[in-house]
Parts: C-alpha cells; structure tokens; sequence
C-alpha cells in the first residue's frame, strides 16, 4: 500500500521535465526488439504503463491491441487523458496489479514489463505458445554512488542483484532462449534543482528490498540537501550533473 501511495502522488510518468540529456552505451533497444517480434495480427500487454507516454509513443500503431496496465487508479486516469490527446485507437489501459493478473490464458503474443515487479509465471500463462516476454528493469548497481552517500536506496543491501533474480524467474518459470542483456547509461542534467526534483520523484534511494519484497518509507517527501549538493559538486561535467545508470534487458519466448 505505501507504494501504491507513492504512485498514486506521482500520477504521471513523464520526465521531460527535468530536460535529462542520456548517452546509451549498450545497442539493446526494448522499442526496437517490439517492433520485429509483433505484426499487424499481434496482441501486446504493457505492465507497469505508469502515465501511458512509453506506450503511446513507441508501441507499434499497426498491432491488433495493446492493454496496458498499472496498479494505481491515479497513473491509469493519467494514461486515458495522455489517450485522448494522441488519437491512439489499439490501446486500452487499465488497473491491475502485475503480481496478481487477471488476464486470459493464452492470449497475448508479447508482454513486456518495464521498470516493475512482475510475475513470469502468470506472464507465461497468458501469452500464446510461441510468445515472446521483454524485461527493462533497473539493477542493484544503478546510481551507486549516491547510493553509498545515503547508505541505502533500490536492492542496496540485497546480496543478489536485481536482473540475477529476474532472470532465474523468468527460467524456473518455463521460459526458452532466455537472454540478460546488462544496459549502461548515463544521465546529465542541467542543474542541482532539476538534480533534487527527479531524484523526489524516483525510488532509487528508498531502503526497500528485491530479495524480501519488503517496502520501507517508500514515498520520500525531501532529501538530505547537504549530501545532493556534495554529490553534485564530485560529479558535474560539461554536459552537466552525471548520474551512471545500471538498467538490464531480458527476453525469452515461450515454446511453440
């Protein structure tokens, strides 16, 4: 529940706000991978759509349709309203929470899970024989060292990084030529106010566990200032503030 309160506040995921410059460092691109494993005949479920922007702007417009789903009510009014302003017709969004589907078996031809828990062995069960799963998630390592500043944040004290534990799931449950993709990325932004807004907005320093499955304080309301600007004074460059992003990717198809 406190999570769920976290998005709830947050009602949008859209960071364009904070006018974040990326450098990829990997070619593994989710949007892309969608696009050459779906058709015009190709059922897609999104879990964990947040605001509906990803979904509206990548996800393909000639597939047959497109749930998206999220667990909070205020994300999902969010989404519908980002819907009406695009003309969209083959997407539908709607609550619902990952961890306890309530989908048909054998439906889908791809579910991708982005940055969200999620459930491989109901993901396997709704997608048809031959289906395909994509994972972005984002792991253990990822801000680092502003993790150590704080002394906790995402998975930090977890013995297993994320992306080990997703994809040893996404095999036990049943999955065939399954791949772990590790992303490195950074981010840049323009000043220490954008640096703080994003960082009240994200839960990579909240002390939760991915090994537990335990939520500690989720939703933070301020930070420690002092420690953003001693983190802001060792990592900005010429092209700005510089936060070293630790994303994976995970695909895998169900047998035919």
């Amino acid at each position: 529940m406190e999570e769920k309160e976290f998005y709830e506040q947050i009602k949008d995921w859209n960071f364009d706000e904070f006018q974040i410059e990326t450098e990829d460092f990997t070619n593994w691109d989710m949007f892309e991978i969608l696009k050459s494993v779906t058709d015009e005949n190709s059922r897609i479920l999104d879990l964990g759509t947040g605001g509906g922007e990803k979904v509206i702007k990548y996800f393909p417009e000639y597939a047959k349709e497109i749930i998206a789903t999220d667990f909070s009510k205020a994300m999902i009014e969010t989404a519908n309203e980002n819907l009406k302003k695009s003309g969209r017709k083959n997407i539908t969004f709607r609550i619902m929470d990952n961890l306890n589907m309530d989908v048909p078996k054998e439906y889908f031809d791809v579910v991708v899970a982005r940055n969200t828990p999620s459930c491989p062995k109901q993901i396997f069960e709704c997608l048809k024989p031959g289906g395909f799963l994509i994972i972005h998630g984002v792991d253990k390592y990822d801000c680092y060292n502003l993790k150590k500043s704080y002394g906790k944040g995402q998975a930090y004290d977890d013995s297993t990084p994320i992306s080990i534990i997703d994809y040893n799931a996404v095999i036990e449950a049943g999955f065939e030529d399954a791949e772990l993709v590790p992303l490195h990325q950074r981010e840049y932004f323009k000043n220490e106010n954008l640096f703080y807004k994003f960082m009240l907005k994200v839960p990579i320093l909240e002390e939760f566990s991915e090994e537990d499955e335990g939520v500690k304080d989720f939703y933070i309301n301020e930070l420690d200032k002092d420690k953003i600007h001693e983190y802001v004074l060792k990592n900005t460059y010429d092209k700005g503030i510089r936060l070293l992003r630790r994303y994976y990717g995970i695909t895998a198809r169900k047998a035919k």
